[in-house]
């Protein structure tokens, strides 16, 4: 028999029951919100909370997320539930004008119509704050909403989640929350020139200067070499054995996943690993031989190694556990594309900070005293030693985004 707080609800008068139905619908949808990460696009301050204000930056320009609470002037406060609805499922906003997919409805159409329910019941309990947004900051001819018609007829497929009966209960929740509540694929999967879905699922791709990485299975790029335990741990705490939360990330596990339920952290997990969303072609290939080690910018690097790098991530590559990462054998030092890498050398970072790891480890920069060659030689160093195997950095590539990072 259900129970509130320990009443047995046929115990309850008619309106009691009514009001904790309504309760329920709340919380459950305060939750929806949380795996939805609502909070990392629409708080800019903690105390108003929703109030829209985050810049989203796109290839295309850069889009204001825009106020979401109940205000009746500039949040949703004059908004229906079908509106809401349709925003989230088709994005369209209120009077028809058409959302751009920063707003990341190509996922959200998954969403089931009790969730959807539940989150705008949610929604209309957060204090209304009158905050007047223009999210429509893009230049011409982006500015103009009239071509996101063309964008959705070319890159849009409304359409409902489908669990798959050949997989497990759990399975089909991780599919659930990755491919719609988490929109996973929103940063991890390639874009194609006009900002769609473009490329190989999950294959990583750049998002706001930084590479959200490989998510699938493959061992050597992705996350194939990660027990499940390891990547709940990354989601729950903001780091594991190979690295910590960054840039996008980091804000996605702050507002986010360090507040999922532990089962709905091992079903994302339990999907991502299984590779249930992808063909084996997308993710199972055969590493690449490393550069020798009497590669120029390889032996040079080994020399700036073991002065600048050795002493927290130790000579082998090893590490120290739960304060700096290991470098060895680490599918995120081997992928594709060495954005993060290189950012993180020149700029440093702080990883978030988590409920379960509230003291956040930091990397130094070092922009300041390692040339753009130094840099490319130490990184390629690190992508060829201690069983990584990767292409060469260039020093061109180092240049950017030094320059990138002093606008």
């Amino acid at each position: 028999m259900k129970t509130l707080t320990g009443v047995a609800l046929w115990l309850l008068p008619l309106s009691a029951l009514a009001a904790s139905t309504e309760y329920q619908d709340i919380e459950r949808g305060r939750y929806i919100s949380v795996l939805g990460d609502c909070a990392a696009c629409h708080t800019v301050d903690d105390d108003r909370p929703l109030a829209g204000g985050v810049p989203l930056e796109t290839p295309f320009g850069t889009l204001i997320a825009p106020n979401i609470t109940p205000d009746d002037s500039t949040g949703l406060g004059r908004w229906s539930l079908e509106e809401f609805k349709a925003a989230m499922t088709e994005g369209v906003g209120k009077g028809g004008y058409h959302l751009y997919p920063a707003m990341p409805y190509p996922s959200y159409t998954l969403m089931t119509d009790r969730d959807i329910h539940d989150l705008w019941a949610f929604l209309q309990t957060v204090t209304p704050v009158e905050n007047e947004i223009e999210a429509n900051q893009l230049p011409f001819p982006f500015s103009i909403r009239g071509v996101m018609r063309g964008w959705n007829w070319l890159n849009f497929d409304e359409r409902t989640f489908e669990p798959d009966p050949e997989q497990s209960d759990e399975i089909n929740r991780g599919a659930y929350l990755v491919e719609s509540l988490g929109h996973c694929g929103t940063c991890h999967t390639p874009r194609n020139f006009m900002g769609g879905e473009g490329g190989d699922k999950f294959a990583g791709a750049t998002v706001e200067g930084w590479y959200a990485p490989n998510i699938t299975p493959n061992r050597h790029l992705g996350i194939g070499s990660w027990s499940e335990g390891e990547l709940v741990e990354y989601l729950k705490t903001g780091g594991n054995r190979f690295g910590f939360a960054s840039g996008p990330m980091a804000d996605e596990v702050h507002h986010s996943s360090q507040h999922w339920r532990d089962e709905d952290l091992t079903a994302v997990a339990r999907y991502l690993l299984s590779g249930a969303a992808l063909d084996s072609d997308d993710w199972d290939s055969e590493p690449p031989e490393p550069l020798a080690e009497d590669n120029p910018q390889v032996r040079a690097g080994s020399h700036i190694y073991f002065d600048r790098c050795s002493g927290c991530h130790t000579p082998n590559g090893g590490g120290e556990e739960g304060i700096f990462p290991q470098l060895a054998s680490n599918p995120l030092v081997n992928g594709d594309n060495t954005t993060s890498l290189i950012r993180v050398v020149l700029a440093g970072s702080r990883p978030v900070a988590t409920d379960a790891k509230p003291t956040a480890p930091a990397m130094p920069a070092f922009a300041w005293n390692l040339s753009d060659e130094e840099v490319a030689s130490v990184l390629t160093y690190v992508r060829n030693s201690w069983g990584n195997a990767a292409p060469a950095v260039s020093a061109g590539d180092v240049a950017d985004i030094r320059e990138a990072l002093e606008e």
